[in-house]
């Protein structure tokens, strides 16, 4: 793994606009950032493939033992929502796709820093973006990216279940959750949902109509199915949380993944599979608790705290040593936390990448670089394209 500096393209800005990228720039400093990238040798990358397969396997088998074990209170779900939740896993509801993000240092096995599994973005940078720019600057190298046409395959594999619309929602006002939103909604148009069969609601117009019991459209068609970039944990706390109990809509990602995309997942795993060598090697120890990880770590343990419900690098401590080397802030900071073994990310002069392995429809299919000048990735942190070598 090796990080190397290139010269942009002329008039990149417009190049990647055409290709629906027009959250290039934030605050004047380029998010998507092709003026370095990342390449690999032949073969680097499968240590993450396994990792992705393996972690996977290990969070499908978390969700069972948090159902068997009731430990929905560990994840802050409330009981009148306990059976939404195990129904949607009992019948098998389809998952579109989720990101692992990892830590992969040299000669060590990526280790999972968290599982993004119900609203993750950077998806139009990692499926379509880098891919152009891959073309364009070197056109006879691959990548590690199949993510466009995992997502075709889920999308004809859910239009095969008889569905007859998709609806694509993502909250008003929200430039990068609207063109995630867009991006998908167009695969599935490709994939034989047509302009009319896919459309686009925002997510503040999705009604209920109280005689039909149904959730409806700005037109009151009834929604049969609707990919929600808006998390699980905000929907279930809505004014309209309790009619999700009753209406017949099918919802993406599927309910069971609030189980998923909660930082109680991480003490799970370590809890089921800490003490198994070969699973355990793709883990970081953690705990629900800072007593917990000091009484099993030793007191002067460095660590990394994250709140319950975080999202977007909000409201992380990492502590080594005894001394805060990095903290942001944000709205969570007053919620239950979890404590996770610190992990130092690879630095190449003051960047520090993770890289977020795909998975679309159980297939590990592709990967996006986010990098940074600290150890946390947050919102704004960089999108850098990557090569595997020719």
């Amino acid at each position: 793994m090796r990080r190397n500096l290139l010269a942009s393209r002329d008039g990149w800005q417009q190049i990647v606009e055409k290709q629906g990228l027009y959250y290039h720039t934030i605050d004047g400093v380029p998010y998507w950032d092709e003026s370095v990238y990342y390449s690999f040798d032949a073969g680097e990358l499968d240590p993450l493939e396994k990792a992705t397969y393996a972690c996977n396997e290990m969070c499908l088998a978390a969700v069972q033992h948090a159902i068997d074990h009731k430990l929905f209170d560990r994840f802050l779900i409330s009981p009148a929502f306990v059976d939404f939740v195990v129904n949607s896993w009992e019948t098998e509801e389809q998952s579109i796709y989720g990101r692992f993000d990892f830590c992969c240092q040299p000669s060590q096995p990526p280790k999972l820093l968290e599982y993004n599994a119900d609203t993750p973005t950077a998806l139009l940078e990692a499926s379509v973006i880098q891919w152009f720019w891959l073309k364009d600057r070197f056109p006879t190298a691959s990548q590690f990216n199949n993510i466009h046409e995992r997502l075709m395959e889920v999308f004809q594999v859910i239009r095969g279940e008889g569905l007859p619309r998709f609806h694509f929602a993502a909250m008003k006002g929200h430039l990068e959750d609207y063109m995630t939103v867009q991006y998908l909604r167009d695969v599935a148009a490709q994939a034989g949902y047509g302009e009319t069969g896919a459309t686009y609601l925002d997510i503040e117009d999705i009604g209920w109509n109280q005689r039909r019991r149904t959730f409806t459209d700005l037109q009151e068609r009834s929604l049969s199915a609707i990919f929600k970039l808006y998390p699980w944990e905000w929907m279930i706390r809505e004014q309209f949380g309790p009619d999700l109990l009753e209406g017949e809509t099918r919802w993406f990602e599927p309910a069971w993944k609030i189980l998923l995309s909660n930082k109680s997942l991480l003490p799970l795993l370590w809890q089921l599979f800490g003490a198994d060598p070969e699973k355990s090697a793709y883990l970081l120890p953690a705990f629900w608790s800072e007593e917990d990880l000091k009484r099993h770590l030793g007191l002067s343990a460095s660590f990394v705290k994250k709140p319950i419900l975080s999202r977007e690098g909000c409201n992380i401590t990492a502590v080594d040593g005894g001394r805060v080397i990095a903290e942001t802030g944000g709205p969570y900071g007053a919620g239950p936390c979890i404590w996770q073994q610190l992990h130092r990310l690879p630095n190449f002069d003051g960047h520090f990448p993770v890289l977020g392995s795909w998975l679309v429809n159980g297939w590990a299919c592709g990967m996006g670089i986010r990098e940074d000048a600290t150890p946390i990735t947050g919102n704004t942190s960089r999108f850098v394209p990557h090569v595997l070598a020719q």
